[in-house]
């Protein structure tokens, strides 16, 4: 899957074509060889879907469900602003395969909190963390997941963990300090 990119468009769908339906039930001449059912749990709901197993779970998550706040980077995996959670650990949404998540729930930016209330969501306004934005709902994301694992992460860890998440606009010490701030304080 390395490399991959959003398929044509088709008349009707949106970019990827998964689980597009025409008038009269089918797929648009689209074969559904391949195709798939699956159950996803995500931000506290249950979504039925039908998709090929190797779909990147971006494309699922922004052209099927319309949930556009995880953004489309590289889609190699390297720059991190796809990131979301499955079962609570950062993962890259563009190399993760929708057949891969089972049973995980997986969080994106819109499930993280539903007010701008979670710690790190906070901590980023107070700092202004965004000058462009688009990498900051991988970079809230990849923030919440160490903080999970670790509340009070050192500057090392916090880099560290922070290390495959790109911003273009270099607000690398904003992020930093927003980290440190919802962990409490500087490390």
């Amino acid at each position: 899957m390395e490399g991959f990119s959003p398929p044509g468009e088709r008349a009707g769908c949106k970019s990827s074509g998964v689980g597009c339906k025409d008038a009269n039930g089918g797929t648009g001449g689209k074969q559904d060889e391949g195709m798939a059912r699956f159950r996803l749990s995500l931000n506290g709901n249950v979504f039925d879907l039908e998709a090929a197993a190797d779909t990147p779970l971006l494309w699922i998550l922004r052209d099927t469900l319309g949930l556009t706040g995880t953004k489309y980077g590289c889609g190699m995996g390297l720059c991190g602003a796809c990131t979301v959670h499955l079962d609570g650990r950062a993962v890259r949404s563009c190399q993760t395969p929708l057949g891969t998540v089972g049973n995980k729930k997986v969080t994106t930016i819109e499930g993280l909190s539903k007010d701008r209330s979670h710690a790190v969501q906070r901590a980023w306004i107070a700092e202004q963390v965004p000058q462009c934005g688009y990498c900051q709902s991988g970079q809230i994301m990849q923030a919440a997941a160490l903080l999970a694992a670790n509340p009070h992460p050192t500057r090392a860890q916090i880099d560290g963990a922070m290390s495959g998440n790109i911003c273009r606009c270099a607000t690398y010490q904003r992020i930093r300090r927003a980290i440190e701030r919802a962990a409490g304080g500087p490390a």
